[in-house]
C-alpha cells in the first residue's frame, strides 16, 4: 500500500503529537526528537502488514542516535508499551 504525500504527513503530524520515547521518567515526543518523519516512513512501507505487525517491525527499524551517534538503539527499546498499541491505532485507519 502506497501513501500520497498529504497522508505520509497526516501519519507523521499523528505520531509527532501522540508518541514518545521515554527515558528516565521523562517522555520525549517524536515530533520534539526529529524523529516522526523516519517511523512514518518506515510504518509507510510496512501497511499491507496490518497494524500490530507494522508497529513492531517498524519499531524495530528506526535506529535512534543516543549520546551524541556513538550508539544507536532501535526505537522499540524506548517505546512503552502502552505507546505501542497508541502506534496501532494511529495505524489502524492507514491500514484499511
Amino acid at each position: 500500500m502506497t501513501l500520497s504525500a498529504a497522508e505520509l504527513n497526516e501519519l507523521r503530524n499523528a505520531l509527532a503529537d501522540r508518541l514518545y520515547l521515554q527515558v528516565a521518567g521523562w517522555h520525549l515526543y517524536l515530533g520534539d526528537a526529529g524523529l516522526a518523519q523516519e517511523l512514518a516512513i518506515e510504518c509507510a512501507a510496512r501497511l499491507d502488514q496490518g497494524s500490530s505487525v507494522c508497529a513492531r517491525q517498524a519499531l524495530e527499524a528506526v535506529q535512534v542516535p543516543i549520546g551524541g551517534g556513538s550508539t544507536r538503539l532501535p526505537m522499540a527499546r524506548l517505546i512503552p508499551a502502552g505507546q505501542l498499541r497508541d502506534l496501532e491505532d494511529v495505524l489502524e485507519p492507514f491500514c484499511s
